[in-house]
Formats: C-alpha cells, sequence, structure tokens
C-alpha cells in the first residue's frame, strides 16, 4: 500500500516562503504524475500543481508564479516550493497521484491513493 507522508508546514508571515516536501512509498513518484492539493477550513480540497513524468508542470490560477513543483526520483520525493505567500494560502497541504479527467487535465479533487496527514500551513502576521 502507497503511504504518502507530507512535512515542511508551518507559520509564515505575508510575503514568506515555505517549501513542502512528499515522501512516497515505492517508486510512483517516478512513475506517476504527482501532484499537490490543498484543503482551507470550510472548503473544498482542490488541486494546486501538478507534475508529469515527464516534468510537465501545471498550476492552478491562483498559485501560477508564486508556487513551484519539483520532484527527486531518487529519494521517491515530490516537493512545493511556495513564495509570496498569502493568507489565502492558509490549508492543509496534501500530495498525491492526481486523476486525469477526459480533457488531458486531472480532477480537481480525486486522487489514486489514500490522503496522508497533510501538512498545515499558516499564513499569518
Amino acid at each position: 500500500q502507497v503511504q504518502l507522508v507530507e512535512s515542511g508546514g508551518g507559520l509564515v508571515q505575508p510575503g514568506g516562503s515555505l517549501r513542502l516536501s512528499c515522501a512516497a512509498s515505492g517508486s510512483i513518484v517516478s512513475n506517476k504524475a504527482m501532484g499537490w492539493y490543498r484543503q482551507a477550513p470550510g472548503k473544498q480540497r482542490e488541486l494546486v500543481a501538478t507534475i508529469a513524468t515527464a516534468g510537465t508542470t501545471t498550476y492552478a490560477d491562483s498559485v501560477k508564479g508564486r508556487f513551484t513543483i519539483s520532484r527527486d526520483n531518487a529519494k521517491n520525493t515530490v516537493y512545493l516550493q511556495m513564495a509570496s505567500l498569502k493568507s489565502e494560502d492558509t490549508a492543509v497541504y496534501y500530495c498525491n497521484s492526481p486523476v486525469p479527467n477526459r480533457i488531458g487535465s486531472y480532477h480537481p479533487n480525486l486522487a489514486f491513493y489514500i490522503w496522508g496527514q497533510g501538512t498545515q500551513v499558516t499564513v499569518a502576521s
């Protein structure tokens, strides 16, 4: 069974930066598309960044230009570098392998594996 362990969250001031890590069991990081999701209080979980096996990346409009997703296949780890953080980025962040949809993109809140515990990111002064 695939296990996903997210880390790196914390409290940061607006405009600050954080780097999240997701350690995955097995070799899914190199063999499957991976993504970072987030869920704010009272809101549905949303997909914010993806990286395909070929390295192609996509981002939600809300984080484009501020977040960067990357992966290290040798370490079975996916990263999310977050910069210029805003209060609206406050959420629990999760990683998983996103489910493709019929139009060449990914379902916004479906994923292949059981969710990990996530890592809390709080942006506040």
